[in-house]
């Protein structure tokens, strides 16, 4: 295990009804696949800033990380507040531009943080 202190505190975002999207999303996940994202999260947590090929940035403040789940691909958007990574969305993706709804969902979340 590493000893190493993380850049980012990681937080959720929550809905007015206390509702945490990405946290909801992930406990859908088959274990193995929340271990892999586990494990980009905790990348980014202690490597930020990083670049591709594990984070993107998509627009102003928020920024994509790219996780393989060897058959399948996840993406989760998030946006740095301070000293907060706040993830705003996770998806599967299905195609190779990140869908508009996907984003509009994350921008959303991030204007009201």
């Amino acid at each position: 295990m590493t000893d190493l202190a993380p850049v980012l505190n990681v937080r959720f975002f929550r809905t007015d009804a206390e509702n945490e999207p990405v946290r909801d999303w992930l406990a859908d996940l088959p274990r193995d696949h929340r271990r892999m994202v586990g494990t980009d999260i905790k990348t980014v947590q202690l490597g930020w800033p990083i670049g591709m090929p594990v984070v993107r940035k998509l627009d102003a403040g928020l920024w994509e990380i790219r996780i393989d789940l060897g058959d399948t691909i996840a993406r989760i958007i998030f946006t740095v507040v301070g000293s907060d990574m706040v993830l705003l969305h996770g998806f599967i993706k299905k195609s190779q531009k990140t869908p508009a709804s996907d984003m509009a969902t994350a921008k959303q979340r991030k204007a009201r943080l």
